[in-house]
C-alpha cells in the first residue's frame, strides 16, 4: 500500500539578524562553542557545533499561549497537545474591507474544534518593509464567532490578529481568554486546500512561556 501523506511546511525561516515584530529585537543565532575550538575536547577525533540563539518568543511563525494576553492562563508548558498539533483544520479566504477588517462568514459548525486558518497572501510581502504596514485583522464580529465556535486554534498569514492601532488587543483578549491558541506570521497558506488537512504548530514545552516560534506545518 502506498502512503500518500504529504506534509506543507506553512513557517517562516528564523535567521540570524533578521526583522522581530516592529521595537524588538532581532535574533543572534551564533556559535557558543565553534567546531574548531571544540576539537580539543574530543583529541581531534570529533567536532561539534554548540549553538546559542538569543531572541524574544515573537520571532518568525509563532504560537501564542493564553499566558502571553491572561497571567492565569496556561502558558506555554501549559497547553493541551490536542490543541496544537493533528488538529482538523480549515482555510478560510479573508477579504480585508476597507478599514482592512475580516469577517468570516462560516456557521459555527463548520469551524468547532478546528484550526482556523485565514488566509489573505500577505505573506507573500515577507522580507521587505511593506509586510510591515498595517495589515488585516479579525474582525469584532469574527472573533465573538470564533469563541462561540469553539475553535481549537486560529492561525493566520499577517503579522498581528488584532489592528494595531486598537490598544484593547481584542482578538487577543477574548481568543486567549477562551484558551484558543494563536500563531501569526504563518506562511505558505495558498499550498493547503480548503479542508482535508491536519494542522501542527508545537513550541517548546516551556514554563511561564508566553510566546515562542514554531515549525508550523499539515499533513495532507
Amino acid at each position: 500500500m502506498v502512503d500518500s501523506t504529504r506534509f506543507i511546511d506553512l513557517s517562516h525561516s528564523v535567521e540570524d539578524g533578521m526583522k522581530a515584530y516592529p521595537g524588538f529585537p532581532s535574533p543572534k543565532i551564533q556559535a557558543f562553542l565553534t567546531r574548531e575550538d571544540s576539537r580539543s575536547h574530543y583529541d581531534g577525533k570529533a567536532e561539534f557545533l554548540i549553538g546559542k540563539v538569543e531572541m524574544v518568543g515573537n520571532v518568525g511563525t509563532y504560537v501564542d499561549s493564553p499566558f502571553h494576553r491572561h497571567a492565569k492562563g496556561p502558558d506555554l508548558s501549559q497547553i493541551p497537545l490536542e490543541s496544537i498539533a493533528g488538529v482538523a483544520g480549515i482555510v478560510l479566504d479573508g477579504k480585508p474591507s476597507a478599514n482592512r477588517s475580516i469577517k468570516i462568514d462560516r456557521g459555527e459548525s463548520e469551524l468547532r474544534e478546528r484550526a482556523v486558518l485565514i488566509r489573505t497572501r500577505w505573506d507573500e510581502r515577507w522580507g521587505t518593509e511593506r509586510y510591515w504596514e498595517p495589515g488585516p485583522f479579525l474582525s469584532d464580529e469574527s472573533i465573538d464567532l470564533l469563541v462561540r465556535s469553539k475553535a481549537r486554534l486560529v492561525g493566520v498569514d499577517f503579522w498581528n490578529i488584532d489592528d494595531t492601532e486598537n490598544k484593547a488587543r481584542p482578538a487577543h483578549t477574548h481568543l486567549l481568554g477562551a484558551n484558543i491558541v494563536i500563531v501569526e506570521h504563518l506562511a505558505n497558506l495558498s499550498a493547503l486546500p480548503g479542508t482535508g488537512f491536519r494542522f501542527f504548530a508545537v513550541p517548546p514545552r516551556i514554563v511561564n512561556g508566553a510566546s515562542f516560534p514554531v515549525r508550523a506545518f499539515a499533513e495532507i
